[in-house]
């Protein structure tokens, strides 16, 4: 890419066509910064892996020209793939206190704690990275100090919205810094890089603080123990439960891991200190129904979630019964539905009270809706708009959006699309490697490996383990053995069929094939594979294993 060197280059290889997996790359004179290096999570498509993040091989490949990651804010699909990618990378890491946090908490599951160093900043900072003046300007999301991002360059200025809403009333943290981003207008912005997620959603997110007066209406004079699950991360949530706790006299539990890291991430960085003493799962005791407030993870469904196994009352400590309350302060993520219905029908076949955003006013969103996105362009004017952080529909409706508000140009990209910004028309000049990494135990291998597809043909089709016996000369010495996992054998195929076939096979290769390993093998499984597809209609893995004595 050295005939780009010189320009300003866009390019992003996560959260571009996908929500979720953030790595944002700009590129000038040879050098580049990083904006979040995110993950996602695995889905029934991916057995046995719980992460997913974007292959940073291009990026790897120069990471001795890579100055900087820079990280938005502290959300696992803009920052968890930092403690797994980082040994690639090898760069200095900046990040806001909140953020610093929740990483070093990350780092040290990892063992890099030691090894990395967090570059902390404050909010509202400006500092130098090589060609680049980057300055963080303060957005609202759902959760602490979200930042936008100016970066300016001998070439023009690109704002880079990361996640963000426009919350009159945050609760927590300082509202949108409206004045920042004007001033950068007046300034001058070449390309505005913008949060796609609600794009078609008409008016306005909505604030934290009507969300905290209607949540008190709807919990007040509530008989029964209530549990509130939301997102673990959302810590004006957090604090909203709490408080409405304290005003009834219940005691609040935190039952979720994540939600004690958040507490302790924050309490660390200056917030949440005036909260009432908080108790753990294992403190709940006997306390009166009237007396508790339970705060659990598991909004989305989560199978190893505080949630899910009180919603079988499978929980070691806490219990519900009918009557009692579970209110979802959070929304369902698209893929997380069957997950999250099946909670609702454990709970509600229990006879426990369950309501939902649809039920009534009890989640906002930390994206922004259409008129804070109009909010966004007028107060920037910028003269590229580049939406990312969404599907491609999404990215698709951002881009009429922007030509509706008479943007000069849109640079509608896909992960691994090299964008110049400058000088010049913005255009895709080249496309570099893409992909996704998944984290399988502790290794990482690539989504499109062998052991994947492998593991997905296991789920679908089961395995089948043929044992065979052979003299030196081609000769069967016992009857052939087979041991199934995930196949459904019975019947004939049971009944010696598989064994008659297997050894039929065999026996009908020719003398100088049955001394082949090889071709005997080949043989033995076709044969179980062509029974297997005839009598069930399935095609499992087929291994065959060859003894000669």
């Amino acid at each position: 890419m050295s005939e780009f060197d010189e320009a300003l280059i866009f390019l992003p290889l996560g959260g571009c066509g996908e929500i979720g997996m953030n790595l944002n790359l700009y590129g000038l004179d040879g050098k580049w910064v990083m904006l979040d290096l995110g993950i996602t999570f695995g889905g029934p498509n991916l057995p046995g892996v719980e992460l997913v993040m974007s292959d940073p091989t291009f990026i790897a490949e120069r990471h001795n020209d890579l100055l900087a990651i820079v990280l938005t804010h502290g959300h696992e699909d803009h920052l968890g793939a930092v403690a797994y990618l980082w040994p690639q990378l090898r760069c200095p890491v900046y990040a806001t206190p909140f953020t610093a946090a929740l990483l070093r908490r990350k780092l040290a599951e990892v063992g890099l704690e030691e090894e990395m160093t967090v570059h902390i900043i404050p909010l509202g900072a400006r500092f130098e990275v090589g060609p680049f003046d980057m300055e963080l300007i303060t957005v609202t999301h759902s959760t602490l100090e979200p930042n936008a991002i100016a970066i300016r360059t001998r070439l023009g200025t690109v704002v880079h919205t990361g996640d963000f809403k426009i919350d009159p009333e945050p609760l927590i943290g300082d509202s949108v810094d409206d004045d920042a981003l004007r001033s950068l207008g007046d300034e001058g912005v070449l390309a505005l890089v913008c949060d796609s997620t609600n794009v078609f959603v008409p008016g306005k997110s909505g604030s934290e603080g009507e969300l905290r007066r209607s949540l008190n209406s709807l919990l007040a004079d509530r008989l029964g123990r209530i549990l509130v699950t939301t997102f673990a991360s959302n810590v004006a949530r957090i604090e909203t439960v709490v408080k409405l706790g304290q005003q009834q006299g219940r005691q609040v539990v935190l039952a979720g891991r994540s939600l004690w890291r958040t507490v302790e991430a924050a309490r660390e960085a200056g917030y949440l200190r005036d909260l009432p003493p908080l108790l753990s799962d294992d403190e709940v005791g006997n306390l009166p129904p009237e007396k508790l407030l339970i705060l659990a993870t598991g909004s989305q469904g989560e199978p190893r979630a505080a949630l899910a196994k009180i919603a079988v009352d499978s929980h070691p400590r806490i219990s519900l019964e009918s009557g009692d309350l579970v209110v979802f302060s959070s929304k369902v993520i698209p893929g997380n539905d069957k997950a999250i219905y099946h909670i609702y029908d454990n709970l509600q076949a229990r006879g426990i009270e369950v309501i939902t955003e649809a039920d009534h006013f009890v989640h906002v969103s930390g994206h922004p809706a259409r008129d804070e996105l109009i909010q966004m362009y007028g107060w920037t004017r910028p003269v590229i708009a580049i939406p990312v952080h969404g599907e491609r529909r999404h990215l698709i409706e951002h881009e009429a959006l922007a030509k509706s508000l008479h943007v000069p140009q849109v640079g509608l990209v896909e992960n691994g699309c090299v964008l110049k910004l400058a000088p010049g028309p913005a255009e895709v000049v080249d496309r570099v490697r893409s992909g996704r990494l998944v984290l399988d135990g502790n290794v990482l291998v690539a989504i499109d490996s062998e052991i994947l597809r492998a593991r997905r043909r296991l789920m679908r089709d089961g395995i089948v383990f043929v044992i065979l016996v052979m003299d030196s000369v081609g000769n069967l010495l016992v009857e052939p053995r087979w041991h199934a996992e995930g196949v459904h054998i019975d019947g004939a195929a049971s009944d010696g069929a598989l064994e008659d076939a297997v050894a039929r096979a065999v026996e009908g290769l020719s003398k100088p094939k049955r001394l082949d390993d090889e071709t005997v093998c080949e043989s033995g499984r076709l044969a179980v594979r062509r029974l297997l597809r005839h009598i069930y209609g399935k095609r499992p893995t087929v291994i065959v294993e060859l003894v000669r004595v």
